[in-house]
């Protein structure tokens, strides 16, 4: 790799990693260390393949790869294991924006692997339809039937009605 290629690297390296880990923690199902495996198992494939996808997209690219893991990670143990997340401090009244993000990412774990990447690409990290659909490897209808059922699960849920989740 050249000096500029590795200079663009650790520039896309600090701009991105911590966007790509929580995407991980969010897609995976899974704790914040095997979201970090995952998300080095991605940065590792980019780096190799840095020259030829600098130019494209390399966010997209190695979201791809950490959204596909973490799919296949599911598919292959059965098992979501919980998302451990850090708890602001207690404060002496909790905001009810807290408590809503809290019931709306314990919903979200409940989801199975590829209809919680879609939910988490498409409204989390707010990607297009198409861009979610090429990061996935699927079709922009798969996207937004995907999309629907999740949100229709979560309303259920949740008790909440149409307008107010999207």
């Amino acid at each position: 790799m050249t000096d500029e290629d590795e200079a663009a690297f650790d520039e896309f390296l600090a701009a991105r990693s911590t966007s790509l880990l929580r995407t991980a923690i969010l897609v995976c199902g899974a704790t914040r260390h095997d979201a970090e495996d995952l998300v080095q198992h991605a940065l590792e494939k980019a780096y190799r393949h840095w020259s030829r996808i600098r130019h494209d997209n390399p966010e997209a690219y190695t979201r791809r790869i950490v959204v596909n893991a973490a799919i296949s990670r599911a598919r292959r143990n059965r098992v979501i294991q919980e998302i451990t997340f850090a708890r602001p401090p207690d404060t002496a009244a909790k905001s009810p924006d807290l408590d809503l993000r809290d019931a709306l990412i314990e919903e979200l774990r409940r989801l199975p692997p590829k209809m919680r990447a879609v939910l988490v690409l498409r409204y989390w990290e707010d990607q297009s339809e198409a861009s979610t659909a090429a990061q996935l490897g699927c079709s922009v209808g798969t996207v937004k039937s995907q999309a629907a059922r999740g949100l229709a699960r979560i309303r259920e849920r949740m008790h909440i009605t149409e307008g107010a989740l999207q």
